[in-house]
């Protein structure tokens, strides 16, 4: 995996298949193989670019106050640094509330936001996730990552083994990095500029998804924005449900004629 330094810090990254460029931002407390599937899937259409956002995988562990901008200005320096001009954006919780100020702030370099959870203001579950991860992080990790997902995918084999593969991956994280992108998430509210939002926006949430009521309020907010819902997931829908999540994000896309080789609506 290659490092962008572009902001001031190593942001690791990995890229694969070629086309038009799809960027990926990874929610808390996971890293960018939370699409994995996702990667495999896209990369038959288009230059996957999958982050690890601050504080996560191999990017640096920031420890000290940022915001929610400086993750994105991580995500447009990877871009620049590939020569990316303009991509579609898929973010998951923090990753999808940047991925909304991107849009925001970057019009231009974006054809689509793929928003999963899609929160645009703060959350009052943020509080108690900065103390857990400040308290103990080898304690906290798995029984957050419990938290969004549907139990019957953490129970069975598959949920059981990917989300053990984070939880071996501890040695790399800190937990007052995990906390500082919390406090980032929580520090941004673009709720009162999701009008102005001139990318076309698809926001996805699982059933059981405990932002389900937020990220309905944020499709409702920006103009001509889709909502879906994908049942029998929860917050990481993405990976709990790779199938159904793949078939409503290319849906999407092509209906807008965004996904190479297909015209619009095939």
């Amino acid at each position: 995996m290659p490092a962008s330094r572009a902001n001031g810090i190593p942001i690791w990254y990995e890229s694969a298949g070629d086309g038009p460029a799809m960027i990926f931002i990874h929610a808390n407390p996971f890293d960018h193989t939370l699409w994995l599937y996702q990667t495999a899937h896209f990369s038959t259409w288009f230059r996957t670019i999958a982050v690890d956002i601050r504080g996560y995988g191999r990017s640096m562990k920031v420890t000290t106050p940022f915001t929610l901008k400086d993750i994105c200005d991580d995500v447009i320096g990877v871009m620049d640094d590939l020569g990316v001009k303009r991509a579609i954006c898929l973010g998951c919780s923090v990753g999808s509330g940047a991925a909304i100020l991107l849009g925001l702030d970057h019009p231009d370099r974006f054809d689509a936001l793929v928003l999963v959870g899609g929160n645009s203001g703060a959350s009052n579950r943020y509080g108690k996730r900065v103390d857990g991860y400040r308290a103990d992080l080898s304690s906290y990790h798995l029984k957050h990552m419990h938290e969004l997902v549907r139990p019957e995918f953490a129970a069975g084999r598959i949920g059981a083994y990917l989300l053990s593969q984070y939880v071996e991956r501890e040695a790399w994280l800190e937990g007052e990095a995990i906390a500082r992108v919390f406090e980032a998430g929580n520090g941004t509210d673009t709720t009162a500029r999701l009008g102005d939002m001139k990318v076309p926006t698809l926001v996805v949430n699982g059933e059981w998804d405990h932002s389900l009521a937020a990220g309905r309020r944020t499709a409702s907010l920006i103009p001509g924005a889709v909502h879906e819902l994908l049942p029998a997931t929860g917050h990481a829908c993405c990976l709990e449900d790779p199938a159904g999540f793949d078939e409503i994000v290319l849906a999407f896309l092509s209906k807008r004629g965004l996904l190479p080789g297909l015209k619009d609506g095939e």
